[in-house]
C-alpha cells in the first residue's frame, strides 16, 4: 500500500476558506492516497498572532509533499511598512518557487471579453521567474525622506538558467500533446541592461534545446499580443513583475480571477494556488467562483504524478478538469462574478455531479 502524500492546506483570508472547502470537496471525490493538514497563515493570522506565517507552518510546508493555498492578505492588515500581507512571497523565497507557472484556457459555454470569430484555440502558458526580478527588492526598497523611493532589480545567471529550463521541458512536453512547441521570452532588452542579460542567458539556452522554437518579444508587444493574437502563443517566459502583471491579463482572457489557477514550482517543493485575492467584499456571502481553485488543485495531481510515480493522480487530474469544463458549459453554471446566478456550493455540485 503507497503512502498518503501529505498536502499542507493554507486556506488563508477572506475567501480562502470557502474556495478551499470546494476544493477539498472535489479532491475526496477522486483522488486517493493524499492527507491533509489545515494551517493558519494570512493577513488575519497577522493581526492575531504578530506573525503571518510562523515558523511551525512554514516548517510543515518544508516537509509537505505539496502546498496548496487559498488566498492570501487583506488590504487594510498591512505591515508597518505599508505593503500587504503577502505569506506566498515568503513560500516562493523560502523554497525556490522560480517557476510561476500561469496556464491561459478559456473554457467553451462562458462569456468572454475577446471575440474569437475564427474559433481558434487560446492555450497557452505564461511562465514568471518568481524568485528575483523586480521583486528581489521586497522589503529592501530605500525611502529617502519625503523626496524620492527607489527598489531594484536583479536577474542572476542562476535564476534565468533553471527559469528557461523549465520553460524549454513545459514547451517539449506541451509539443508531445500537439501544441506549437514554442517559447517565446518576454522582456525589455531594448531598455534595460539586466533585461538584455536575461535574453542572452535565454538564447544560450535556447541553443541548446534546438528542438524547441524561441523566439523574442518586447513585453508591450506582448501585452498587445495577448489580446490581439492570443491563439498564436505557446510558452511566454518572463520576468517576476512582467508575469505578475501579464498573468492578471491571462486571467481577463479567461474572464476573470476566479477562472485562473496558477502554481509557483521550484525544485524539491510547489504552491499551487488561484491567482484572484482575499476579495474581503463577497466574503462570507457564499459566491465565490472555486473554478480557479479546483483546478490548481488538478495541478497539483499532475505535479505530484510526475514527482511519485502516481498514474492515478494523473487520471484524477484530467477528470477534474473534463468536470470543471462541462459544468462550466452548461448556463444554468455561470458564476456570479460573471454575471450569473451559480454561487460556490451551487458550482461545486455541479462540478461534483461531472465527476460521478
Amino acid at each position: 500500500m503507497q503512502k498518503p502524500l501529505d498536502i499542507a492546506v493554507l486556506p488563508g483570508d477572506g475567501i480562502g476558506d470557502e474556495v478551499m472547502s470546494a476544493c477539498r470537496q472535489v479532491l475526496s471525490a477522486c483522488a486517493d492516497g493524499l492527507s491533509y493538514d489545515t494551517f493558519d497563515a494570512g493577513a488575519a493570522c497577522y493581526q492575531r498572532t504578530g506573525e503571518s506565517l510562523p515558523a511551525e507552518v512554514m516548517s510543515a510546508c518544508r516537509e509537505a509533499d505539496a502546498i496548496l493555498l487559498g488566498a492570501m492578505g487583506m488590504p487594510d492588515i498591512r505591515y508597518p511598512d505599508g505593503t500587504e500581507i503577502s505569506p506566498q512571497l515568503d513560500l516562493r523565497f523560502e523554497f525556490e518557487l522560480y517557476a510561476g507557472v500561469r496556464p491561459v484556457r478559456p473554457l467553451a459555454g462562458l462569456p468572454l471579453p475577446l471575440a474569437n470569430p475564427d474559433g481558434r484555440r487560446i492555450d497557452f502558458v505564461l511562465i514568471r521567474e518568481s524568485t528575483e526580478g523586480l521583486f528581489a527588492s521586497q522589503g529592501k526598497g530605500v525611502v529617502r525622506g519625503d523626496s524620492e523611493a527607489e527598489d531594484f532589480l536583479r536577474i542572476t545567471r542562476k535564476g534565468s538558467e533553471r527559469l528557461f529550463r523549465f520553460a524549454f521541458a513545459l514547451a517539449a512536453e506541451r509539443a508531445r500533446d500537439g501544441f506549437p512547441g514554442q517559447v517565446t521570452c518576454v522582456d525589455k532588452a531594448n531598455v534595460f541592461r539586466s533585461m538584455a542579460f536575461f535574453r542572452k542567458i535565454f538564447d544560450e539556452t535556447a541553443a541548446a534545446n534546438t528542438d524547441i522554437s524561441a523566439g523574442h518579444m518586447y513585453v508591450d508587444a506582448a501585452a498587445l499580443n495577448m489580446v490581439r493574437r492570443p491563439w498564436d502563443l505557446d510558452v511566454l517566459v518572463t520576468e517576476n513583475m512582467f508575469g505578475d502583471i501579464l498573468s492578471d491579463l491571462g486571467a481577463g482572457l479567461m474572464g476573470g480571477m476566479g477562472m485562473a489557477p496558477s502554481a509557483d514550482i521550484g525544485d524539491d517543493h510547489a504552491v499551487f494556488q488561484p491567482c484572484h485575492g482575499s476579495a474581503p467584499d463577497i466574503a462570507g456571502q457564499g459566491i465565490a467562483n472555486p473554478v480557479a481553485t479546483i483546478l490548481s488543485a488538478a495541478m497539483m495531481l499532475r505535479w505530484l504524478s510526475g514527482r511519485h510515480d502516481r498514474p492515478d493522480l494523473e487520471a484524477a487530474a484530467a477528470r477534474i478538469t473534463s468536470a470543471v469544463d462541462a459544468a462550466m458549459a452548461q448556463p444554468e453554471n455561470l458564476p456570479v462574478e460573471l454575471g450569473g446566478k451559480a454561487d460556490t456550493a451551487k458550482i461545486t455540485s455541479a462540478v461534483l455531479r461531472e465527476l460521478e
